[in-house]
């Protein structure tokens, strides 16, 4: 669910900042409508869980987790109003304080312990006041410098001034200035890092506003650029990789594209998961690991994730999520489920990923129950459902549904409550699977003898060069010739 994005200030509404047009309008994301629901029992220990984020992110993540538990709210509501004073955002300040008003207000604890009322501190509006006064002569100061430099015509400096005024922008909650401003350095960027810093500022921005498509447009720049696309090995090459990734990662959880998603989290460094304005790297671990188990069949799981030494380092941080996985590879199914409901209260408040929890949970059962009947042609649907820790007239239900749906090619004999796969002609399949083979033995074979023929022969194609050249550049070499240079 979107968060609310706070109102630019009023002081800066007369503020001499020349328009633009974005790459990209911020777009109705209906993916992200999801259902109301309140968690009652959490087991999150929020002090630790929120010490991982910084700015936005932080007050986006504490705010939400108000909204959803009300057994956290007041406590987290303090916290994002302790934390938002040390930053210009006056209407986010409004806001919370507002917010933990009425939640004082309708809280059903004792009169002798309600001294509640009394720990809210008034709206400061002294504090307001000289925000605001800051916040202005802060902006102008940065409005000043930037004229300067673009009267000195020094791209460097134009650059950077646009980047303050963003940073500046962002720290009192106005987005929509804080994209423009960001967006503006792309024409002073010298350099491919230049454009890599352009990129993960907007990035960040737009992951906020939740404009996703915005997201993956600026993350594929980003990628494109020398220095992310060449450079693989350098540690600061990394930290951008993963959070170039990550981002990526988001986005495509957000479109619920989960197998995508899954890759993209895959693809993290565990040694350079540093953003803590952004996600952490149990964000990334619960993320990933997650929409692997719903996309990923059993050699992908396997593959890229039980056997991944990157990934492995992100499950270590989230013990619960790495037995849930290992379960579910050794067939373990009732454990597995049974694990996933226990956190599944606690996903329930994470702003990102409970729009996508049901659709999630429905698609890695589906595929357990897939995974079981598969080595079999009749299944007991009494055995079944014991170990699915279901009703055998549920288990039908579900079972009808992804025969419905073609994703399990059987039948189920309703009276006698067992499960047939429907018959399949082996010997027809085998032979088809060996003609396809060999088939593909056939064109391997084909290929490795044409180029050794070329090599035999000294002929060289060479690729054209990247600009300039209109064709490809062929050179033969007969063998009682000296090669050409």
């Amino acid at each position: 669910m979107p968060l609310p994005v706070p109102a630019s200030l009023g002081i800066f509404q007369s503020s001499s900042v020349e328009p633009m047009q974005v790459d990209a309008p911020p777009e109705e994301n209906d993916t992200t409508e999801e259902e109301v629901y309140i968690v009652e029992n959490p087991t999150l220990d929020l002090d630790a869980y929120i010490s991982s984020y910084t700015g936005l992110a932080k007050l986006y993540r504490l705010i939400y987790i108000a909204d959803h538990c009300p057994s956290l709210r007041i406590e987290a509501l303090k916290m994002a109003l302790s934390y938002v004073l040390t930053t210009y955002n006056i209407n986010m300040y409004q806001t919370i304080h507002r917010k933990l008003l009425e939640a004082v207000g309708n809280s059903n604890l004792p009169d002798v312990t309600g001294g509640l009322n009394a720990s809210v501190v008034p709206l400061d509006s002294q504090w307001i006041e000289t925000k605001s006064k800051k916040a202005a002569l802060k902006l102008e100061k940065l409005d000043t410098d930037l004229k300067n430099y673009k009267s000195n015509s020094i791209k460097e400096s134009i650059r950077r001034g646009h980047d303050d005024l963003g940073d500046h922008y962002l720290d009192c909650g106005d987005l929509s200035n804080a994209l423009k401003c960001y967006s503006r350095a792309r024409d002073y960027c010298t350099s491919g890092k230049h454009v890599v810093n352009m990129c993960l500022n907007v990035i960040k921005v737009s992951v906020y506003l939740q404009n996703w498509s915005h997201v993956l447009t600026y993350v594929n720049k980003a990628e494109a650029t020398p220095e992310v696309a060449e450079v693989n090995g350098k540690d600061a090459n990394q930290l951008v990789l993963t959070k170039l990734k990550s981002a990526a990662g988001l986005a495509e959880l957000a479109t619920r594209k989960y197998k995508s998603a899954a890759k993209n989290f895959l693809q993290a460094s565990f040694d350079h998961c540093d953003f803590p304005d952004l996600l952490s790297a149990n964000n990334i671990a619960m993320y990933g690991g997650l929409c692997a188990l719903a996309s990923f069949d059993r050699q992908e799981l396997l593959k890229h994730v039980i056997s991944s030494s990157s990934f492995k380092l992100f499950l270590e941080l989230e013990p619960q999520l790495r037995d849930i996985i290992f379960r579910f590879y050794e067939s373990k199914y009732a454990s597995c489920l049974k694990l996933l409901d226990e956190i599944k209260d606690n996903l329930l408040l994470d702003m990102y990923l409970a729009p996508h929890v049901q659709t999630l949970y429905t698609q890695i059962r589906n595929r357990a129950l897939i995974q079981y009947f598969s080595p079999y042609l009749s299944a007991d649907m009494n055995k079944m459902a014991a170990a699915f820790n279901t009703t055998v007239s549920g288990l039908e239900d579900e079972l009808t549904l992804l025969i419905l749906d073609n994703q399990i090619q059987a039948r189920i004999d309703s009276h006698n409550k067992i499960l047939y796969a429907k018959d399949v002609d082996q010997r027809s399949t085998t032979y088809e699977k060996a003609i396809r083979m060999g088939k593909e033995y056939q064109r391997r074979t084909i290929q490795l003898i044409l180029r050794s023929a070329m090599l035999r022969n000294q002929i060289q194609v060479k690729s054209p060069p990247r600009e300039g050249s209109q064709g490809l550049d062929v050179s033969v070499s007969p063998l009682n010739c000296t090669p050409r240079s």
